[in-house]
């Protein structure tokens, strides 16, 4: 499964607040999909957490997206937006 789609999964499957014994229990075994790179589950991420009780399906979302990892957020370090140059680059020249 796909992160986005996570939110949806959780709206589905749960009732809040739930605890997190009932999320790893019910939606646990899901495997995650990163864009690239090895597989895990809903529970791996989870336990990394010390969160005992999910207010929300979006409560739940914010803390899986914060403990994922780098690997599910997609080409580090890509801005389409241009870069700013570095204050100490010395081979910009302003006029």
């Amino acid at each position: 499964m796909r992160l986005p789609e996570t939110r949806d999964l959780f709206a589905r499957k749960l009732e809040f607040p739930v605890p997190r014994e009932t999320v790893v229990e019910t939606v646990g075994s899901t495997e995650l999909s990163p864009p690239g790179g090895e597989s895990t589950t809903i529970q791996s991420v989870i336990e990394r957490s010390d969160i005992e009780e999910f207010g929300s399906a979006d409560d739940l979302y914010d803390t899986l997206m914060s403990l994922v990892g780098a690997r599910f957020v997609g080409r580090r370090y890509y801005d389409d937006r241009g870069s700013m140059p570095k204050q100490d680059d010395e081979s910009e020249v302003s006029f």
